[in-house]
């Protein structure tokens, strides 16, 4: 039969794809767009029609086979497939180096933007020419023939550095479980979490309780468990996974690879002209320096610190006078600090899970966002999945497709953690004059329902799925028709979270939780002291949490804008120094968080984890003119709609924002929704 991922379908035959299929589809691919890629570049005069658009059509299709391949590798993780992903992986990375060091295809986009009809094509089309030859920069294609050379080999080695940083993080996470056979040393844990412990040790074909260190299972112990010694040992177990001290004897070490990322990153950099990584991944963000950033987190940091000193002799005062503890270890803190939620607002995440069963949860996040933005969302059972949990989705407007997605909530073994948006599809006008759809996958790791009963979600469950679709909603709601910059693509790094940020919003609303939140058996809303409670919660120990946030991005950020050659920065000693100047709480020597610091090391936020809380800013004094004229005013949700969903990234961030605001954003709008004020410390 025909290889289904050759296929011109929009939305992927998943049941009929299969691992055998993978490689081949990419080297076909590979190979026809080296043979067209040759005849492209040697125009005489190209133009949009002649090279951008073929081009755009040559990506699409490796996009739409790769896509599927990622996205697999991702959520149906095993070791025939890895093995796969990887040869795949490194092809990809060859290719992609080779057109971006293509100097005569280089060239060609050149003539484009300085021949006579530049200034005729669209702002779309200029603004993806402008952003492929910073992009051509940006790969070497400038560089003498034997640095282009040693650029290469770097991204070679980075692709399989970070590939192998992933799968040791996947690995040591999967291989770790503590078996208990007593329920009595898991006392204090919730009634759901037991049920989901019973369940792993079905599993694996045991009696009793499983623990593991998936977020489900390993979050739960960390906060209710009363068994000290047992927090300690999974806090400890989960802290030093993929390390030289971590569970299985260090056998998925990523200390050594951690350096070997740094080095390339910053070799690549220096190639490229920049004193250093940090500098080489603010040409493609909004920030325009080392220095802005650092003010912007320091500033942060300064006005959050306070705050979170405050919460924490708070908390230790509390942990002394209430529980008789005196001293807080690291195992200690989501312990007692839901001991003190509970005592101060007598409400805890587990009281909240009955009014937020999943069906419930996922039609209210599709009505809110039906009312924002004048959609309509149906499910689509007859539509192919990689896996029974995972379902596809129609968005439609005036009865019109205009989107699909898959949604895949729950954790399970070969899933890697975690909660993520990826592109299946991007919206564009082909080479034939039609319309490709978007189309989008959108994975949580939420623990899942057991036997007959709904799977119940936390209200920061339910947050990170309101977030997550917002991600979403900026890949499907576009209206851009050039691949380049429709959706997500081309938006600045540190504004892509401006929308998925936004959306979490209406997770804190009474008017927009009454849409979400109904019990799982009597169908009735949250009542009124339970919402009450959970607003009034909102902000408990927010300064710690901003502090937690600025710990990472500052690692992050200092990590690559101070790495050496001569002296290379240690990982380690760099959180450690970090922690220092900003953290209020003590953390155990044995703690190892960088090894397992996926974003920065194997995925896209490498000295960009600030983007995190600069898109904060943006989205919080977004949402301040819908407190201004209501959560669902339809003047606001169009004006959002339309200068920031469908731009994509047609135009830069700060001028989108300010057609929508009227304005640059104001920091103060995320201390004040933060309820971090002078006041507050």
């Amino acid at each position: 039969m025909n290889n289904p991922l050759l296929t011109d379908d929009l939305l992927p035959r998943f049941e009929h794809i299969r691992i055998e299929h993978m490689e081949p589809a990419i080297d076909q691919i590979l190979s026809d767009n080296r043979m067209q890629i040759q005849n492209l570049a040697s125009q005489e005069q190209p133009t949009w029609d002649t090279l951008a658009q073929p081009m755009q059509a040559l990506d699409d299709r490796l996009s739409r086979a790769w896509s599927v391949i990622s996205h697999l590798n991702g959520v149906m993780n095993n070791d025939e497939l890895r093995q796969v992903y990887k040869r795949c992986l490194d092809k990809l990375t060859e290719y992609g180096t080779e057109i971006s060091q293509n100097t005569e295809l280089c060239d060609a986009y050149r003539k484009i933007r300085e021949h006579e009809d530049f200034e005729s094509l669209t702002e779309e089309q200029q603004k993806a020419i402008n952003n492929t030859l910073r992009d051509f920069h940006l790969g070497g294609v400038d560089l003498p023939q034997d640095e282009k050379k040693q650029y290469a080999e770097l991204s070679m080695e980075l692709a399989e550095l970070t590939n192998r940083f992933s799968d040791n993080v996947l690995d040591a996470t999967d291989h770790w479980f503590k078996h208990i056979t007593d329920a009595a040393e898991l006392k204090g844990l919730p009634e759901t979490a037991l049920e989901g412990a019973r369940q792993a040790a079905k599993q694996r074909d045991l009696e009793g309780y499983v623990i593991t260190l998936q977020f489900p299972s390993f979050q739960p112990v960390m906060t209710y468990c009363e068994n000290r010694e047992l927090r300690r040992e999974v806090y400890e177990a989960f802290v030093t996974r993929a390390s030289d001290v971590g569970p299985n004897g260090g056998e998925w070490d990523n200390t050594p690879i951690m350096a070997e990322i740094l080095k390339r990153r910053h070799q690549q950099s220096e190639l490229l002209g920049f004193a250093n990584y940090a500098e080489r991944s603010l040409a493609t963000k909004m920030a325009r320096s080392v220095d802005e950033v650092m003010h912007f987190l320091d500033e942060l940091a300064a006005k959050s610190r306070p705050v979170a000193q405050q919460e924490y002799r708070e908390l230790q005062d509390f942990a002394r006078d209430q529980h008789g503890v005196d001293t807080l270890e690291a195992w200690d803190l989501g312990f007692y600090g839901e001991k003190m939620r509970q005592a101060k607002y007598d409400i805890s995440p587990e009281t909240l899970r009955p009014w937020f069963p999943v069906n419930t949860v996922v039609d209210g996040l599709f009505r809110v966002t039906e009312r924002l933005f004048d959609l309509t969302i149906e499910a689509d059972e007859s539509v192919e999945t990689w896996h029974p949990d995972a379902t596809a989705y129609r968005i439609s407007r005036d009865g019109e497709t205009i989107a699909w997605f898959y949604l895949d909530l729950y954790a399970r073994k070969g899933k890697r953690g975690g909660a993520w948006m990826a592109d299946c599809r991007v919206r564009w006008r082909n080479l034939r004059g039609g319309l490709q759809l978007p189309v989008a996958f959108l994975t949580c790791n939420f623990t899942p329902p057991v036997d007959d009963k709904p799977a119940l979600l936390t209200h920061d469950e339910v947050t990170t799925l309101f977030h997550e679709f917002g991600h979403g909603l900026h890949h499907m709601l576009t209206k851009v028709e050039v691949a380049d910059v429709s959706g997500i693509n081309g938006v600045a790094w540190d504004a892509v979270e401006l929308p998925s940020q936004f959306l979490e919003n209406w997770c804190w609303n009474p008017e927009s939780l009454n849409l979400i939140a109904r019990h799982h058996e009597t169908g009735e809303p949250l009542p009124q002291d339970l919402l009450d409670k959970l607003l009034a919660a909102k902000n408990f120990q927010s300064g710690m949490q901003m502090v937690r946030q600025l710990e990472f991005s500052i690692f992050d950020f200092r990590l690559h804008s101070e790495f050496q050659p001569g002296s290379p920065v240690n990982p380690l000693e760099m959180f450690r120094k970090v922690r220092e100047e900003i953290a209020v709480t003590e953390t155990p020597e044995f703690n190892r968080f960088p090894n397992s610091f996926s974003h920065i090391f194997a995925g896209g936020y490498a000295a960009g984890y600030y983007s995190y809380k600069w898109a904060e800013v943006l989205a919080a004094d977004a949402f301040s003119l819908f407190e201004e004229r209501g959560i669902f005013d339809e003047v606001a949700g169009k004006a959002f709609l339309e200068n920031i969903l469908e731009r994509g990234g047609s135009r830069e961030p700060m001028e989108l924002f300010k057609a929508f605001r009227g304005r640059e954003p104001e920091v103060d709008a995320l201390l004040r929704q933060s309820g971090i004020t002078a006041d507050a410390a």
